[in-house]
């Protein structure tokens, strides 16, 4: 039980929770967890569980403050992996079709449709297993991420693989995360893919770390992974010499014609643990509630954020998947006493952005206020 759990370095004050106003000291962010710790975390009787996460989430953010983002689809289809969850792979037959690489107004207008409603991060998703043989088209992201920067807002691709040179020249033009999900433990993970190793995985998240751009990286409830994998994508994670920024946690959307069509839409209790567990192991990282939020009820959402989630997915669409609109969204935050981040709100991004964001030319906004 999680009473007689002593975590090194880490201890939680329940005055923090109960007078949020209290002044706070920051627990040391650990990056050595144990599987066993986290394990113990993540047993914890489930309301002392979301208390305990609520507490460090206090300590670490702005429990007022939900970062919005929009996610667009700027290549669909056709993608080569056999990822079992995935609509765009080629292998499976599917209603999503494959598309060429989307032009750059189209995606400029997006963008811009987002921040009036409050967007502060713009996110872009491509189906492809990497960026080989694709020089034109990776120009032309570029382009995209340079003209979205310029709009003031936060900036976040997924692209696939990268090489340290191509996660450098989107750094250079203003990228500031990249989304490169783990999905599951390491253990689980041959059962999902087969066409891309753990350790290419977490080979494209360092030459994201090592070029300065934020990463982003979380994993998928609902696969058919156990308890054990779950505390295992959130140990891998946790570990890594820096924690991403974000960690989405995403709740599988079956899709007719994948090999996962069959399975049963997780559990909201697991969904929760994992959120709570997260945000204890990582307490300075985004934690980002994204696919499969459209099905919760509104007072669910509310527990989410309570445990920790302080993200979410805002607008027409995900990828393939429903998305919660902008309106909706808004009034449920009204009601909840909750706002919206600020675009490079986050210290960890605003850090790594630099002098960057003191560079903003005259007229370009650099804070993007959600109204």
């Amino acid at each position: 039980m999680f009473r007689s759990f002593q975590v090194r370095h880490f201890q939680l004050s329940r005055a923090l929770a109960t007078h949020a106003s209290a002044p706070a000291t920051r627990s040391l962010t650990r990056h050595d967890w144990t599987k066993q710790e986290i394990q113990q975390i993540y047993d914890t009787p489930l309301l002392e569980l979301v208390y305990r996460a609520s507490s460090v989430h206090r300590q670490h953010q702005d429990p007022t403050k939900i970062q919005l983002c929009t996610l667009m689809n700027i290549k669909t289809g056709g993608c080569s992996e056999d990822c079992s969850y995935c609509s765009q792979s080629s292998r499976y037959s599917t209603p999503t079709k494959a598309s060429r690489l989307i032009e750059l107004e189209p995606v400029l207008e997006a963008a811009r449709k987002a921040k009036e409603n409050g967007s502060t991060r713009f996110c872009m998703g491509a189906a492809w297993r990497d960026l080989a043989g694709r020089k034109r088209g990776f120009e032309r992201i570029l382009e995209m991420v340079r003209e979205v920067r310029g709009m003031g807002m936060e900036v976040c691709t997924t692209l696939g693989m990268l090489s340290p040179e191509q996660a450098r020249q989107l750094k250079e033009a203003g990228l500031t995360a990249y989304n490169h999900n783990l999905d599951t433990s390491r253990e689980f993970y041959p059962q999902v893919i087969t066409t891309r190793s753990y350790d290419e995985r977490l080979g494209t998240i360092s030459a994201v770390r090592d070029a300065g751009i934020s990463v982003c990286s979380g994993g998928i409830l609902g696969l058919g992974e156990s308890d054990a994998d779950r505390v295992g994508l959130i140990w891998e994670v946790s570990n890594m010499p820096e924690h991403p920024e974000s960690f989405p946690v995403n709740a599988l959307v079956p899709i007719p014609g994948t090999p996962l069509e069959g399975n049963d839409i997780v559990p909201y209790h697991t969904l929760i643990r994992t959120i709570a567990t997260a945000r204890i192991a990582m307490p300075e990282t985004i934690i980002r509630l994204a696919a499969g939020r459209n099905t919760l009820a509104e007072s669910e959402q509310a527990l989410c954020f309570m445990a920790g989630a302080n993200a979410v997915f805002t607008g027409e669409q995900m990828l393939t998947t429903p998305c919660s609109p902008w309106d909706e969204d808004k009034a449920m935050m009204d009601r909840w006493g909750l706002s919206g981040m600020r675009s490079f709100e986050q210290e960890k991004v605003a850090k790594k952005e630099g002098s960057r964001l003191e560079e903003a030319p005259v007229g370009v906004e650099r804070q993007a206020n959600v109204q």
